[in-house]
């Protein structure tokens, strides 16, 4: 059997950037499961792994477009300070708050000015090309629909 569309498949992953500082890993942990095709993990891996097999090894690079996407410029947000924690009016700190409809939203401070703090609302990841060392574990015939 190989990794298709339907199909549950659980990888073992470690993601590096392109200075190949990891990210994130599973190795040696629980293994991600998936179903193949459900838009799940970000496409440029669903692509990458497709036609796999159990056992099978593989770098796959993850190019923005196809991961987190491209840094979206009006995704910055320029907001007074006094609307930031004060122990989160520094360069790096990250935020957690609601939209309007009550889901979760993060952010993180980019820039400190005298009187506001510039919020960056991209996701971490990007703008960034992703690697991705997979192994594949298992696959399994996904529920029919």
């Amino acid at each position: 059997m190989t990794v298709s569309s339907g199909t549950k498949v659980s990888i073992e992953y470690t993601l590096r950037l392109e200075d190949k500082a990891v990210i994130d890993t599973n190795v040696g942990a629980e293994p991600l499961t998936y179903v193949h095709g459900s838009g799940q993990i970000v496409s440029g891996l669903e692509k990458g792994l497709e036609e796999m097999k159990i056992g099978e090894s593989k770098e796959v690079a993850v190019n923005p477009e196809e991961g987190y996407g491209p840094v979206n410029l009006e995704a910055y947000m320029e907001v007074e300070k006094g609307e930031i924690p004060p122990g989160a009016v520094r360069v790096g700190a990250q935020l957690e708050g609601q939209d309007d409809g009550g889901r979760p939203v993060y952010t993180r401070v980019v820039e400190v000015k005298d009187q506001t703090v510039v919020l960056d609302f991209n996701h971490p990841l990007a703008g960034k090309t992703l690697h991705f060392d997979v192994k594949i574990l298992d696959i399994q015939q996904g529920p029919v629909a």
